[in-house]
């Protein structure tokens, strides 16, 4: 029973040792371990809070990039809108212009058909006088080469002209 029960030397010398080697570590390296541990503390609590942090900014920054790509994408409706009205507007004068064009091209070839017409109808009748007096000079000529005949013409005007 020797072998389970140890002496009382031995017990003594075993708690010296260990009371000595408590001394030791409570004077030297309990107080880095303890420092140590809470330096780990802190730092994993100040990551903590800069994730947190991160992660709330995070928030707010995607909050920040919806609403500008809402604004974006309102502005892109606008200036879409404003070009669609711009490209009728431009569709709507074009048209407008061409007509007026058109329409005075249509009022430049009447006066010149007019005027062409006019000239025209100047040169008819300018022939037809001149046939007119050709014909005329052709039958009076042919009528009045004898003396008879030129006198019975002059008496009839004559007479045409007393009964007017």
């Amino acid at each position: 029973m020797d072998l389970i029960t140890p002496g009382s030397g031995l017990i003594f010398w075993q708690l010296f040792g260990f009371l000595g080697l408590l001394f030791i570590l409570i004077k030297f390296a309990w107080k880095p371990m303890l420092a140590a541990l809470e330096e780990r503390e802190s730092s994993i609590e100040n990551a903590l809070k800069a994730a947190e942090s991160a992660r709330n900014e995070m928030a707010n920054l995607k909050a920040d990039n919806e609403k500008l790509l809402a604004e974006a994408r309102l502005e892109r409706d606008v200036i879409l809108r404003k070009a669609q009205e711009a490209s009728v507007k431009m569709i709507e004068d074009a048209k407008n212009d061409a007509l007026k064009v058109t329409a005075q091209q249509i009022e430049n070839a009447k006066a010149v058909i007019e005027t062409e017409k006019k000239a025209a109808l100047t040169e008819v009748k300018n022939q037809v006088a001149i046939l007119t007096l050709e014909v005329a000079e052709k039958l009076l000529r042919k009528n009045l080469t004898d003396q008879k005949a030129q006198k019975a013409l002059v008496d009839e005007f004559i007479k045409d002209i007393k009964l007017n």
